[in-house]
């Protein structure tokens, strides 16, 4: 029974992962310290690694977990910016889950779009204290208004068809649109002058960092409300601040933050936070931030676990490697594996 090193082990991870590793022939070894070069040599005597998208697989990792006889890598997550692919290749084989459920981001992004436009949060606390006003509380129709979203992968579409329902007119953007979906492509800049709300949807690359940034939210209309369901350093967090501060954002729906690595998941209620940026956002009463928790329903928890198990099992049992990257696969189509061979 191979036996794997599973980092950063959380209570809702177990639930599904104890379900399925016998039925693969895994022994799992959990640990609640997340991977990183300090913690990396705790695989020692494990035949691969399971490791979610906050661990650091860093070049000094990398290294370490090779030294320690580590040859295989399963990331329980879509998301792989945390890896370094060159520093891999040709020692460890990364695979991922490319998608478990796109359902659960799409609708979690129109939960924090309802929550912060028709203020839930703040109607829920006051009932609590037998505080019926209604003042303050006033929200707009999002039928007729204009949904801006960037990235048109499966969660980006699906995020779509909900809007659609809504009644919203759509405006895409996307550095590779899909011309098949039948949606209004624009350029960026087009994008955040005319949307009322922008959602994002799309991978952190060299392109995307900081997409949102000081020049770009000047560019978008007043009051507008963005929504990151994606990845943190889409936005650049200081340039946030000042948009919400000077109300030019009139709110935003956060379940991801550029420096969440070393806060999301973890109980710091006992704790004062040192991170100032992040301190003012959750200070600010149309801000909403949850703890990178859009992915969590059981549907894409059960789909998490099956297919990082079917990724290490094909690894041992010498099968073709459909969900591994590399740097090489990054950079299509100089990669001829195309997801069918293995990449070394």
């Amino acid at each position: 029974m191979k036996k794997i090193a599973f980092y950063d082990a959380k209570p809702y991870d177990k639930t599904w992962f104890n379900e399925y590793s016998r039925e693969y022939g895994f022994e799992l070894k959990y640990f609640e310290n997340k991977l990183n070069a300090d913690t990396a040599v705790m695989a020692g005597g494990c035949d691969g690694v399971c490791a979610f998208v906050n661990d650091t697989v860093d070049a000094e990792t990398i290294d370490v977990l090779y030294q320690n006889g580590i040859r295989v890598l399963a990331l329980r997550s879509a998301g792989y910016n945390n890896v370094d692919f060159k520093a891999a290749w040709d020692k460890i084989h990364i695979l991922r889950v490319p998608a478990y459920s796109p359902y659960a981001v799409a609708e979690h992004a129109m939960a924090l779009l309802l929550t912060l436009n028709r203020k839930i949060h703040h109607a829920y606390n006051r009932t609590r204290e037998f505080n019926f006003s209604l003042s303050g509380l006033a929200g707009f129709d999002l039928h007729g208004k204009t949904a801006g979203v960037v990235g048109t992968g499966k969660i980006g579409q699906i995020f779509i068809d909900i809007c659609k329902g809504f009644g919203m007119k759509i405006l895409a953007y996307d550095l590779h649109p899909n011309e098949e979906l039948g949606i209004e492509y624009v350029d960026f800049a087009t994008l955040c002058r005319e949307s009322d709300v922008i959602s994002l949807h799309c991978p952190l690359t060299k392109e995307t960092q900081h997409l949102i940034n000081g020049g770009s939210i000047s560019g978008m209309k007043d009051g507008v409300t963005l929504i990151n369901t994606s990845r943190g350093a889409l936005i650049d967090s200081e340039a946030l601040v000042d948009g919400l501060k000077s109300g030019k954002i009139g709110a935003a729906g956060l379940d991801v933050y550029e420096e969440e690595s070393e806060l999301f998941f973890e109980d710091f209620s006992n704790t004062v936070v040192q991170d100032d940026v992040l301190a003012r956002l959750i200070s600010m009463p149309n801000v909403i931030i949850t703890s990178h928790q859009a992915f969590l329903t059981r549907e894409a928890l059960q789909n998490i676990a099956r297919v990082t198990l079917e990724n290490l099992s094909a690894y041992f049992q010498d099968q073709p490697l459909f969900n591994e990257i590399c740097y090489q696969c990054k950079s299509m189509p100089s990669c001829d594996k195309f997801h069918n061979k293995r990449c070394f």
